[in-house]
């Protein structure tokens, strides 16, 4: 095996570091927009009160921007896996593989199975299965935060 060029690598680095810092400028108020949206959609079935709605609506506006800026830049992220450190996940693949397939396969789905009826649903579903759907996507986003915590966590390990 010859030598690896050093310019490359930083390169490399320089790329992953960019798109991570640019992802994690949208997670924390995407998860914490999601709680938020949930809670105050809670407060509108329960009370009624049509000013909870319209808080809600326009917190989920913002959260929906965020959401879908997260996923975009969370797909580079893994592609870049592939692309920069392909030797890397060739070697840690079956291990760092199963937290992120997890990610996709459960937590990932049942966000965006909810989220369609979050968004769109307001007039088309019971007041109970919105707000069921506004807690999936909540709980959803935060089952994908924590496995991908937990691929992060073996990592660091």
């Amino acid at each position: 095996m010859g030598e690896i060029d050093l310019a490359l690598v930083n390169w490399s680095r320089a790329q992953f570091a960019l798109t991570a810092m640019y992802h994690w400028l949208f997670v924390p108020l995407t998860l914490g927009l999601s709680f938020l949206c949930a809670f105050f959609e809670t407060i509108y079935v329960k009370t009624g009160n049509e000013e909870w709605k319209h808080l809600t609506r326009f917190w989920m506006t913002l959260f929906g921007i965020n959401f879908a800026i997260g996923v975009a830049t969370g797909i580079i992220l893994e592609f870049e896996f592939g692309t920069n450190w392909s030797n890397y996940s060739w070697m840690v693949g079956d291990i760092f593989g199963a937290p992120l397939a997890i990610e996709g396969i459960v937590a990932f789905f049942l966000e965006a199975t909810f989220f369609a009826v979050m968004f769109f649903g307001w007039d088309r579903v019971s007041k109970g299965f919105h707000l069921f759907s506004t807690w999936m996507v909540a709980v959803g986003s935060n089952l994908s935060a924590l496995w991908i915590l937990v691929a992060n966590g073996w990592m660091q390990y």
